[in-house]
């Protein structure tokens, strides 16, 4: 797969799940852009965290173990590419 692909990829995803299509352009959503926290123009939450760690099991067949694991993970949407690449 194409590396800018996955991240595309990862961030309508991540729009699409967090119910966030009205409030952010996909396409502005940088690579290494925090997803928790108060910096964040996402801002997760856990029940987001839940929704997207679902998707990616769907999608791309990976599966995420515990909450430390996912808050590391799920920190970026490069962090989420490196660890879908690590995985296939």
């Amino acid at each position: 797969m194409d590396d800018t692909l996955l991240e595309q990829e990862l961030k309508q995803l991540l729009i699409r799940e967090c119910d966030k299509e009205d409030d952010i352009d996909w396409q502005s959503i940088t690579d290494e852009e925090p997803l928790f926290g108060q910096q964040s123009r996402i801002a997760m939450d856990s029940l987001d965290a839940l929704q997207v760690s679902l998707a990616l099991q769907q999608h791309y067949g990976v599966r995420i173990e515990g909450a430390k694991d996912g808050r590391r993970i799920l920190n970026s949407i490069a962090s989420i590419a490196a660890f879908i690449r690590q995985k296939r």
